[in-house]
């Protein structure tokens, strides 16, 4: 299925416009979602409307073309892409400086128009496979607690992402007696000195080990540390409250409630929100 391209037409001279309205109607992917008749409204427009296509005239009364994308790239705006649509040539080689994806003379012709709509798609989804990929790294880097340069590190020395195999049971020694405990019935972790407390099925056990060491061994697409000395399961996550003193907590399906510290709050939110 073809993707829809949302695009604004803006130019000064409404006959130009309107002829250029006219062309793009002939084809089905295009959607005019508006067209401007100055620079200022087309900064306006493409900051409100976020298009994914801007057809735009050069010269214009007060700011021109080139001074519409310096001011929505000084909004922190994103840019569309850019066809520039302008009756003289000597401007080609500035607009490509600008990235821009296309220049277009007046009168645009139908062959020339389509030939710059096929580039325009190959260009918009080369940006929407790039977008997708960052968004998936954006989730292993959430789930995973690495940053997004390291996971790249990985994936190109040809680690297996999804290969990662974590234990099913902890053995915990305890007077004498080892306990194998099921890693999906740990609720929480919390610290106690050089101790870990492990709580399970109503449970507690000490385990002798660090905080660090019991994390790299629970799968973090499940287990997340929500304060320095606190780890918790997510799947035993009923809900998570706010306070007025701007403090969070998760309450536990056992009803237990566990302190979310501020560093791990945002996490921890996008974490639950996305389960």
């Amino acid at each position: 299925m073809t993707k829809t391209i949302r695009a604004l037409v803006v130019d000064d001279e409404s006959l130009a416009r309107r002829g250029l309205i006219v062309r793009l109607r002939e084809f089905a992917q295009v959607e005019v979602l508006d067209e401007c008749q100055n620079a200022r409204q087309a900064v306006e427009k493409i900051i409100t409307l976020k298009p994914d296509l801007v057809f735009l005239d050069i010269q214009m009364p007060g700011m021109n073309g080139f001074d519409v994308l310096r001011e929505v790239q000084n909004a922190g705006q994103q840019m569309p892409l850019v066809v520039f649509v302008t009756a003289y040539d000597h401007y080609a080689i500035k607009a490509f400086e600008v990235r821009a994806i296309d220049y277009l003379l007046k009168p645009v012709d139908h062959e020339r128009l389509q030939q710059s709509l096929s580039r325009i798609e190959k260009n918009l989804a080369e940006r929407e496979r790039n977008d997708q990929h960052q968004r998936i790294l954006n989730l292993l880097a959430d789930a995973t607690g690495e940053d997004c340069e390291d996971i790249l590190k990985r994936l190109a020395s040809g680690e297996d992402m999804t290969m990662a195999r974590y234990p099913e049971h902890i053995a915990i020694k305890e007077s004498g007696e080892i306990t194998r405990v099921a890693i999906n019935s740990i609720e929480w972790v919390d610290a106690a000195g050089d101790y870990m407390c492990i709580h399970a099925c109503n449970e507690t056990h000490i385990l002798r080990r660090t905080m660090k060491e019991l994390e790299d061994e629970l799968n973090p697409a499940r287990f997340q540390r929500i304060h320095r000395s606190a780890i918790v399961n997510l799947d035993q996550v009923e809900k998570l409250c706010s306070r007025q003193n701007g403090e969070y907590h998760l309450v536990l399906r056992n009803g237990k409630e566990l302190k979310v510290s501020r560093s791990y709050k945002d996490r921890i939110k996008k974490l639950i929100l996305s389960t």
